[in-house]
């Protein structure tokens, strides 16, 4: 997500609301010294709460699809919207409360020096930026489980874990709506190709740009390559392999794709989503190592 910078946050002392998400941040995004494991983050966000840091009592570890709604992927060192207010960024990985669903002793972070995400293992450290609100814009991560840092399942309640918050704009039901070969996604309006492997295996990004632009001249349809955050709005985070609803229509499904989003980091790369896993990486646009997957608006 990107917008005019100097318009999207708003700055009222230690703190800055997101416009985009409605979403409150402490400026300094740093408010522990050192990189801690994912129980220490909950345990250092309560003690936060019982100091009433920064005027408030209610920060939380953010989810994923919360902290990601931050980056900007045409920024680098930190991929943070230009003119953002914060300070003390840190450009390698930050925590959120999202297990994932492939190895449940794992949790997703994101990266700020690229805007990558991945999952680490709890037990090791990351930096924590909480967060306070909820946002109206912004959908569930479809999480409902919690999770120890060892993988075992455990009471949700009290834990602050995205499977307990489960915040967010609750999904459609049903989400999809099928016809023919296209797929209505009525969470976000998107409307996709049912089969997912338009380019008939792993191709390079160019061949990918020229698959969609055939498709898009034969059928007279504004196909194209989807936006990193786009193919990032499938995932469901309580599956893996794929990290799909479990309701999907889709055939074909590949492990990873090529998005339309160029890394700012270095033009050379394009970003890429790892659907079996729900991670978002980053590809060497000359290497056919990902597969084509056909959007378009509605």
């Amino acid at each position: 997500m990107t917008d005019d910078a100097p318009s999207r946050f708003t700055v009222r002392g230690d703190v800055a609301e997101d416009g985009l998400t409605g979403l409150v941040w402490p400026r300094l995004a740093q408010p522990f010294e050192t990189g801690l494991s994912w129980p220490e983050a909950f345990q250092a966000i309560g003690a936060m709460n019982r100091e009433n840091r920064f005027g408030f009592s209610d920060w939380r570890l953010p989810n994923r699809r919360e902290l990601y709604s931050l980056v900007d992927h045409g920024e680098r060192e930190p991929a943070l919207p230009s003119g953002h207010p914060f300070e003390h960024v840190w450009a390698g990985k930050c925590w959120t409360a999202t297990t994932s669903a492939r190895d449940h002793a794992y949790a997703w972070w994101v990266q700020f020096s690229g805007g990558r995400m991945f999952f680490g293992r709890k037990v090791d450290d990351a930096v924590v930026w909480p967060v306070r609100g909820e946002s109206k814009v912004l959908w569930a991560t479809g999480q409902t489980g919690c999770f120890g840092a060892d993988g075992s399942p455990v009471d949700c309640a009290g834990t602050g874990q995205d499977g307990a918050l489960r915040l967010g704009r609750a999904w459609p039901e049903p989400r999809f709506r099928e016809s023919g070969g296209e797929v209505e996604d009525r969470m976000t309006g998107l409307i996709w190709r049912r089969g997912t492997d338009l380019a008939g295996g792993m191709v390079d990004r160019e061949a990918a740009g020229r698959a969609v632009e055939t498709l898009a001249r034969e059928t007279g349809l504004a196909w194209r390559l989807p936006a990193i955050m786009e193919l990032e709005s499938l995932t469901d985070c309580s599956r893996a392999d794929p990290a799909l609803p479990s309701d999907h229509p889709f055939t074909d499904v590949r492990e990873a794709y090529w998005s339309g989003t160029d890394s700012g980091y270095d033009p050379t790369w394009s970003f890429c989503y790892y659907l079996h896993k729900g991670a978002v990486g980053v590809g060497f646009k000359v290497s056919a190592e990902f597969h084509v997957w056909a959007v378009r608006s509605a």
